[in-house]
């Protein structure tokens, strides 16, 4: 046998197998801080088994108050997703730093930072302290939530453009706006489109979460169901939350066939 046939095909990378045990020995160490053992899981699967009997079968008899809540979930969702598109766009315009000068690109994206910073539910809590209950505060949590993704998605989507385009309407000697229409919407319609539908979608689901504290929809009913440990409602309303939610992404999947078509 030969020196090169005798060597390995592949070298073993001793530092990522290093890196995996070191990854293995640290999930172990933090599983035994946070006081997770196998009995205590055991007796949540029974907590579990029990909680889930419980919910079974549904009840919809409080039919209309269902209805109530979700019709004032999709609204809060619907124009939170229209407002927040809306002002999406110029910013993630702005934070396009191969479009826009540093003077602009920064001021952008450190809004964008900010959107980011914090969960729905922490803005949620912010807004209900300043605006009060109701759907009000809801809307615009999830008009920051929304900044905050597909502001950074639409940057990066036209960071990501060729500009063969956008020189060649430029040595036309374009406007801006033309330049904007002809050389750069068109290389990225079908994202725009696709973040949007999205982003719908997530604001369909939020807009059930940040109503668990206050923010109007579908989640302060769920919530006082859990208060009053009324789990046969409580399964209705998740059950109802999901047919929701699979509307939604029926009705997304749609809207992105009809713009690719």
């Amino acid at each position: 046998m030969t020196a090169t046939a005798a060597k390995r095909p592949f070298r073993p990378n001793w530092g990522a197998r290093a890196g995996w045990v070191l990854l293995g020995v640290y999930c172990l160490y933090a599983a035994g801080s946070l006081e997770i053992t196998w009995p205590r899981f055991l007796i949540g699967l029974d907590n579990g088994a029990r909680f889930l009997a419980e919910m079974v079968p549904p009840n919809f008899e409080r039919w209309k108050l269902l209805m109530e809540g979700l019709y004032e979930t999709v609204q809060i969702a619907v124009i939170a997703s229209a407002f927040g598109v809306a002002f999406s766009l110029p910013i993630g315009l702005a934070a396009a730093r191969n479009l826009m000068p540093a003077w602009a690109t920064w001021p952008a994206r450190a809004v964008i930072a900010v959107c980011r910073s914090f969960h729905p539910v922490i803005f949620a809590i912010l807004f209900v302290k300043a605006v009060g209950f109701g759907p009000l505060a809801g809307i615009l949590t999830l008009i920051f939530a929304s900044i905050g993704f597909i502001g950074k998605l639409f940057a990066e989507a036209i960071e990501e453009i060729s500009l063969k385009p956008v020189e060649a309407c430029r040595a036309a000697g374009a406007p801006f706006m033309s330049l904007l229409l002809y050389a750069v919407l068109p290389q990225v319609l079908n994202r725009f489109i696709g973040f949007a539908t999205y982003q719908f979608d997530a604001n369909m689901r939020n807009s059930t979460m940040v109503g668990i504290v206050g923010a109007g929809g579908i989640g302060g009913t769920l919530f006082s169901a859990f208060q009053r440990f009324d789990y046969d409602f409580l399964a209705a309303i998740l059950l109802s939350i999901i047919a929701l939610i699979m509307c939604s992404e029926y009705v997304a999947t749609r809207v992105k066939a009809v713009f690719n078509d």
